[in-house]
């Protein structure tokens, strides 16, 4: 047991681990944020829109399960992670913050009058609470393939020089649509399953289009990343197996991003994933075959996220000020006792996790449409 799960193993483990949680979040959660990014635009009528908030009524809640448990994450097994991100991007943090208090008041209050003013306001809050945390996290992910305005002193004191504004650059931007869009499909295909009638027409046709869109962002995206510079660990300054990001020298030049796909050739799984899953979704939901969509589009979730993931590791949060402090697997994690301890408890709760998340969707397995909403009206959002 000890020759198999020594300290570098555990760290690979959990930067894994870490990267399903987040997946997991963005698969999950990821269809409820593109379904009110769609609520004004695919929902007509006052009843529409009931259908569409109640196709994800039931469950909604419990997909934050995942969000709350990626931040348990990166707090418990990557401390150095959680300091410098949660306190450099507290203003990004705290936008989405607001965003997300919009979902459950929006969800609770919209139907309690029945005033159509006041329902479109709703209405658009909770679109807002779809798009900011799609956008934020979108913008994010690129600032973390650009690298952020942080260091630690010899004493790793942080200093951070993250400006809120300076977070969105071209690129992270382009990251952003990527992110709102690729939740909308998501978002589109979840709601393709879960309605009928003139609701699902309008869908098919946005998954019509949407999905090539997403395809020709990532593509933009991986051809800029041939250009931006790229982190590379050049000289480890010593053997010690502590928790040190002062402990390695960083080269950074245009292109290092993608030596991975060179060293490990089976990483390009990870964006073709990304490709083939839009295409796919695009396809089987014309041809309506609306959960295999689902499936495709999740994948394509996976592949995406992956992708970022696999392009810069070992890196999890690159130094643009000080490329020698960078964060990496091997240096930003907690003790290995800790990893030990939490990897028992992930080993315990995720299967569980997803256990009663399939209990769930198998249980509330089944269409809304306007019947539905005219027969419990009183009882549903």
């Amino acid at each position: 047991m000890a020759e198999i799960f020594n300290y570098e193993v555990m760290r690979v483990i959990w930067w894994v681990l870490l990267g399903v949680l987040l997946i997991g979040f963005a698969i999950m959660d990821g269809f409820d944020l593109g379904t009110a990014i769609l609520l004004p635009f695919i929902g007509k009528t006052d009843v529409e829109r009931r259908v569409i908030l109640n196709s994800v009524g039931p469950v909604w809640e419990g997909n934050q399960v995942w969000f709350v448990l990626g931040g348990g994450a990166i707090f418990a097994a990557w401390p150095l992670v959680y300091a410098v991100s949660f306190s450099g991007f507290y203003y990004a943090m705290f936008l989405v913050l607001v965003a997300l208090i919009l979902r459950p008041v929006g969800f609770d209050y919209r139907s309690k009058i029945n005033n159509k003013t006041w329902r479109t306001i709703w209405d658009y809050c909770l679109f807002i609470s779809g798009l900011v945390p799609s956008l934020v996290f979108g913008v994010a992910i690129g600032n973390v393939l650009l690298g952020v305005n942080f260091s630690f002193d010899n004493f790793m004191i942080i200093e951070n020089k993250i400006g809120f504004f300076e977070l969105f650059t071209p690129f992270s931007l382009l990251c952003g649509l990527l992110s709102v869009s690729m939740l909308t499909v998501q978002g589109a295909c979840f709601l393709s399953i879960k309605t009928e009638g003139e609701i699902q027409k309008r869908i098919k046709k946005l998954l019509n289009i949407l999905p090539v869109f997403n395809v020709v962002l990532f593509a933009i995206g991986g051809l800029m990343l041939q250009k931006i510079d790229g982190y590379v660990i050049t000289e480890i300054l010593s053997n010690s197996a502590d928790s040190n990001p002062l402990n390695k020298e960083v080269s950074r030049h245009a292109g290092a991003w993608l030596n991975n796909y060179s060293t490990y050739k089976w990483f390009i799984i990870a964006p073709i994933l990304g490709f083939a899953g839009q295409i796919f979704a695009m396809i089987l939901s014309h041809f309506k075959h609306d959960i295999k969509a689902f499936i495709a589009s999740s994948l394509s979730v996976l592949g995406i996220i992956a992708s970022v993931g696999l392009t810069c590791f070992p890196f999890i949060l690159p130094s643009s000020l000080n490329p020698n402090s960078s964060l990496t697997v091997w240096d930003a994690s907690s003790s290995y006792h800790t990893l030990v301890v939490m990897f028992i408890a992930a080993l315990i709760f995720v299967p569980l996790i997803i256990y009663y998340t399939s209990f769930v969707f198998i249980v509330l397995l089944g269409k809304v449409n306007e019947k539905t909403i005219d027969k419990d009206s009183n009882f549903l959002y």
